[in-house]
């Protein structure tokens, strides 16, 4: 019952972006009283699902965590063994929230690396990368999303997108590095 009620509550929440008021909350879990509610709210503060913040009620990271139900095997089929823990995808994709950022994808220079025109990319704020990360930079006073090189011999940084269609990228004046891709999200339906 406490489940359907918090299912309730996210569904509030995706649809309005803003937690119910207590009265709002009194018709959406069906409750004849606000000290019912109270409790509830209580209850979900002390489990870390909600906070309050000046006096107004928020919801935490882990109120938008989904259920881990374990390892699935992508090889040869074997029993589930169920295992429920929760995950939040913020926790499991971005190191330091502080410093992440989205951007919608947009072109096809990253297909073999298996980024699509449409899909998310969580970006950290790094002015430094690996040769191989996956970057947002500015050359030449563009924008984009390429793999950060390095040339061994002449220690050289240039750009280089992962679809043979597209030549290196390397810079006349300027490459500045403003980001590294931590994580890809996708729909796939």
């Amino acid at each position: 019952m406490a489940t359907d009620r918090l299912n309730a509550l996210k569904k509030f929440f995706k649809r309005n972006r803003r937690l119910p008021s207590y009265s709002e909350m009194l018709k959406l879990f069906g409750f004849s009283s606000k000290n019912a509610v109270f409790k509830l709210i209580n209850k979900w503060v002390e489990a870390g699902l909600l906070k309050k913040e000046s006096g107004k009620l928020a919801p935490t990271s882990h109120f938008f965590a989904l259920p881990m139900y374990g390892v699935i095997r992508a090889g040869y089929p074997i029993l589930a063994e169920e295992n429920k823990n929760y995950l939040t995808l913020d926790d499991y994709l971005i190191e330091d929230p502080a410093s992440a950022f989205l951007l919608k994808v947009s072109g096809d220079s990253l297909t073999g690396v298996g980024i699509f025109e449409g899909d998310i990319v969580i970006i950290e704020r790094k002015r430094e990368a690996g040769s191989g990360d996956i970057v947002l930079a500015q050359i030449d006073h563009e924008w984009t999303l390429k793999i950060f090189k390095k040339d061994r011999v002449k220690r050289l940084a240039y750009l280089e997108a992962a679809n043979p269609k597209y030549p290196p990228f390397h810079p006349r004046e300027n490459l500045e590095i403003y980001g590294v891709v931590k994580a890809v999200v996708r729909k796939l339906n």
